[in-house]
């Protein structure tokens, strides 16, 4: 009979000595010791045989681990917030979860009041509008927001068109956020157009204007009395981006728009800042306006640039400058403002104990008007700083604004670019500047005032920059040590 194989049989002998072992070891320790190999049973992926393939009905089914019952929660009330807005009631870890999460297209009546996160006004301005410049609101996205889109409303609205009823339900819910609105273009009421005879039309009738109805614009004292916060108001009359579709009638301010304009501004007390731009405000409009302004309790800037302003209109500011405003910043630059005008205006300054800027540019003041304007500069105490470019002034105005850089402290800045003042009016004024300690800047270009008097004048600003600089720093250092002390 033949003997089995030796390898079986060492390998039998080896594990019986092995078992023996390890049997032998666990009595004395009283403890399995567990296989350093591990068995089929133990790792059931070793064995093809025992796995299982496990198919979900739900597309959507993974291995991740269930959500916490707090996410879930969360996840509920954004999906349910437009229904059932809760916010208040969360603690802050969840609230903060719920404002990232909550869709920027929940009507406003929901989020106006509740949502003061500015992380979710921002993502709504975003959304919104390619450019946000938040600087320009304080900082603040949800003013920001609610400004912008007022300003959206008005402007987009048609009288006897749009139902009033939208911006009726938006003033209670933005009142509290505004402070300013800017208002770009105003449209007129659609009217329907009235057939004329072939031969009355003309390129000259439609060029001028003439034989259109008045057109009466957005009535804003709806707005303005219900927001109790406003401070700054700008607004045209006018339409943009109007296209082939241009008429005389689409820029046109009547006279029922300045009388409510000007009722409105009246009643406004908190107003600081009104611009009126590119409206076409002529003499009798701006003469009602100031009318319905003067002794305005905040008004502080008053801007009617652009607009058609004559010397009618000049002695009614002029009436608003003297002692009945507290104006701090007046614009009248490209009017029609000429010497008898500024002759008005001079001597409204003279009396002026508030004002700090005024700009008289692209006027026609010529050398009268500017002369009697620099003459009351001679006199005003308060003044600092004018701008009176591209007025046709020349010498003789140079010669009288010599004599104010030397006795006028106050004054800062002055502009006299685009105008021809000459070698002589630049010699005079070059002058007066060696005397002068306190103006650090004037613009003379184009002014044909000879380079030599232009590099001297410099470099007197320069020194005076310098000054006003060291004082400054002294200045701020003083109230500094106030402050510690």
């Amino acid at each position: 009979m033949a003997e089995p194989p030796l390898t079986e049989h060492n390998g039998t002998d080896q594990n019986d000595d092995e078992k023996g072992s390890i049997k032998s070891q666990n009595s004395q320790k009283g403890k399995k010791i567990p296989s350093p190999v591990p068995s089929a049973k133990d790792d059931a992926a070793a064995d093809a045989r025992n796995m299982r393939r496990i198919i979900a009905e739900d597309p959507d089914w993974s291995l991740a681990t269930v959500p916490l019952l707090s996410e879930l929660c969360v996840t509920h009330i954004v999906d349910e917030f437009q229904d059932h807005p809760k916010l208040d009631e969360l603690l802050p870890k969840y609230k903060t979860k719920v404002l990232e999460k909550i869709s920027t297209d929940i009507p406003l009546p929901v989020v106006a009041h509740l949502v003061s996160d500015e992380g979710y006004w921002k993502r709504r301005c975003k959304a919104r509008w390619d450019i946000c410049d938040v600087s320009k609101y304080g900082g603040s996205w949800k003013r920001m927001f609610f400004e912008r889109h007022l300003e959206n409303i008005v402007g987009h609205f048609v009288p006897e068109s749009t139902d009033p009823a939208e911006v009726e339900a938006l003033l209670p819910l933005a009142a509290p956020y505004i402070k300013k609105l800017n208002i770009k273009q105003l449209l007129p009421p659609v009217k329907e157009e009235q057939m004329r005879p072939l031969e009355d039309m003309s390129d000259a009738g439609s060029d001028s204007g003439d034989n259109q109805p008045s057109i009466d614009h957005f009535e804003f004292s709806q707005i303005i009395e219900k927001l109790p916060h406003i401070e700054e108001f700008h607004v045209t009359y006018g339409v943009r981006d109007c296209g082939m579709n241009f008429e005389w009638n689409l820029f046109q301010f009547t006279n029922r728009d300045c009388l409510l304009l000007s009722k409105c501004i009246k009643k406004c007390n908190t107003l600081k800042v009104f611009k009126l731009h590119r409206s076409k405000v002529d003499d009798d409009k701006v003469r009602v306006l100031i009318s319905h302004i003067l002794d305005h309790p905040s008004l502080e800037e008053l801007d009617l640039e652009h607009n058609m302003i004559g010397d009618h209109g000049a002695r009614a500011i002029g009436k608003l400058l003297n002692n009945h405003s507290k104006l701090k910043k007046l614009n009248l630059s490209n009017n029609k403002i000429r010497a008898n005008g500024a002759g008005a205006i001079g001597y409204a300054l003279t009396k002026n104990s508030t004002l700090k800027y005024i700009n008289l540019r692209l006027n026609r003041l010529g050398d009268e008007g500017g002369q009697a304007v620099a003459r009351a500069l001679l006199k005003n105490s308060t003044l600092e700083e004018i701008d009176m470019g591209s007025n046709d002034m020349t010498e003789p105005t140079a010669a009288v604004l010599s004599q104010v850089v030397v006795q006028n402290t106050t004054l800062k800045k002055i502009n006299l670019s685009c105008n021809r003042l000459g070698p002589d009016g630049g010699k005079q004024l070059q002058e007066g500047m060696e005397e002068n300690n306190t103006i650090v800047e004037m613009d003379l270009r184009l002014t044909e005032a000879g380079q030599e008097s232009e590099y001297c004048i410099n470099q007197i600003l320069k020194k005076n920059q310098e000054r006003e600089r060291e004082l400054r720093l002294e200045k701020e250092k003083k109230e500094k040590e106030e402050k510690n002390i």
